[in-house]
């Protein structure tokens, strides 16, 4: 079993910056791809950054030049650090990885439970 727990969310001014964590716990041998999503409400699921396992990146036209993703793989954990934070910002931050497992070999995603980051002044 996997699990992945999410902190940093809350409530921020405009402008202001939030740090998110997510840390990966259980039966894993590997994680390819670990990521943030968001969702406001009334709205899909959207991608806000994910990093590979080799460091590749890749943004949402919205967050990129304010939001930094990074890893570290020691851990098993992600990271987003978000700058220049916009009210439109505002949503349900959730962690994603995908997971690569040992007995049996198998590969799966896993979502967190979600945090909620509320851009307001």
């Amino acid at each position: 079993q996997v699990q992945l727990v999410e902190s940093g969310g809350g409530l921020v001014q405009p402008g202001g910056s939030l740090r998110l964590s997510c840390a990966a716990s259980g039966s894993i041998f590997s994680i390819n791809s670990m990521g943030w999503y968001r969702q406001a409400p009334g709205q899909q699921r959207e991608l806000v950054a994910t990093i590979a396992s080799g460091g590749n990146l890749n943004y949402a036209d919205s967050t990129k030049g304010r939001f930094t993703i990074s890893r570290d793989n020691a851990k098993n954990t992600v990271y987003l650090q978000m700058n220049s934070l916009k009210p439109e910002d505002t949503a349900v931050y959730y962690c994603n990885a995908q997971i690569l497992a040992k007995n049996p070999w198998r590969s799966f995603g896993v979502w967190g439970q979600g945090t909620q980051v509320t851009v307001s002044s």
